[in-house]
């Protein structure tokens, strides 16, 4: 493992999962015995991961009340407020650098239930950012990326006609120069990623286990099938 430090990114409205979400921010969804979220700490703790920082937004003081400081958890959690509404992703990660304090860090979804072991991540020291891919879902047939081998080993390239694609699962891991001279305010990722893919500085892996983006009622119901299986040496008393 290259870091111990990761951001969790939880700011979103989940618009898709209306009406629940009007009461309830998304990585607070229960999902089997833990809320959505609880299987990211569970793993980066598992991980060796120390410290998490989190961005809030739409009913983000739920987040933090539940939380916490994150001791029960054995990690140290701090939060990243966007008062202004989510910032996007880069823009929310520009946001929080100095809570990161960090050289490099992992950063996830907060929407997304896997059980990847993130303590196999590696940033290669050639690399701006390490990202994970996943074989196309149903709901993103065309994918974001395809492979290809290169002098730094494999690296992610923007689609092409008849090259196989995969889907940018939520994890990625990065270096802090990325998002250091980015201006304040929203600003997507998907132009960092195009921008350093075109300079060879974006390696990749495919990840094949359990993934699925908790994105509709549906989807929901299919991670919560799923958490039946789900094990953890972590126990928590709420």
């Amino acid at each position: 493992m290259s870091t111990t430090t990761a951001m969790i990114l939880a700011a979103g409205r989940g618009e898709r999962l209306r009406p629940l979400t009007d009461t309830v921010p998304k990585p607070l969804i229960q999902v089997g015995n833990y809320r959505l979220i609880e299987y990211h700490l569970f793993a980066l703790v598992e991980g060796g991961f120390r410290q998490v920082v989190i961005n809030v937004s739409h009913l983000g003081q739920q987040i933090v009340d539940f939380l916490g400081d994150g001791t029960r958890y054995g990690l140290e959690i701090s939060y990243s407020w966007e008062q202004q509404g989510a910032l996007e992703t880069a823009g929310g990660i520009h946001h929080a650098l100095d809570l990161l304090n960090s050289e490099q860090f992992l950063v996830v979804n907060a929407d997304i239930f896997c059980n990847l072991d993130f303590s196999i991540l590696r940033l290669p020291a050639s690399m701006a950012m390490h990202l994970v891919l996943i074989n196309n879902p149903g709901h993103n047939p065309d994918g974001d990326f395809t492979l290809q081998q290169s002098a730094n080993g494999i690296v992610a390239a923007k689609p092409a006609d008849g090259v196989k694609s995969y889907t940018f699962s939520g994890i990625g891991l990065y270096r802090a120069t990325v998002f250091r001279d980015l201006i304040s305010g929203k600003q997507p990722l998907l132009p960092l990623f195009h921008h350093y893919i075109d300079q060879t500085e974006v390696s990749a892996e495919v990840f094949n286990g359990l993934w699925i983006d908790v994105g509709t009622r549906e989807r929901l119901e299919q991670a919560r099938l799923a958490a039946m299986n789900y094990s953890t040496t972590t126990r928590l008393s709420h």
